[in-house]
């Protein structure tokens, strides 16, 4: 009889150790996998706040818009990370906020 329950409580340990630590792994990996997405969200978040400030930057020195992308890259030290980020910048008056569209690039 002490010989069945070990060899039961062996077998238990055998299965539940290793169900066990797969289900931690499972659930790390898609704790990784969701801080990855909001970080990837916050990083386009903050790049759209960026261009705006740099809008807003130009026009209190200035007194209009920038044009284009290229003159905040130029002027203001503006730096957009091109393999990543796909920005639609539309001007449509020198007195009015420009269009700004930050899309994520898909690899």
């Amino acid at each position: 009889m002490k010989r069945r329950k070990n060899g039961l409580f062996t077998l238990l340990r055998g299965v539940l150790l290793p169900v066990a630590a797969a289900a931690v792994l499972l659930w790390f990996a898609a704790a990784v996998d969701g801080l990855d997405a909001g970080r990837a969200q916050e990083d386009l978040r903050q790049l759209e706040e960026t261009l705006r400030r740099s809008c807003v930057a130009c026009y209190a020195a200035e007194g209009v818009y920038p044009a284009n992308l290229d003159h905040l890259k130029e002027h203001y030290g503006l730096q957009i990370d091109e393999e990543r980020y796909t920005v639609r910048y539309t001007a449509f008056a020198e007195n009015l906020m420009p269009d700004i569209t930050v899309l994520e690039n898909t690899p």
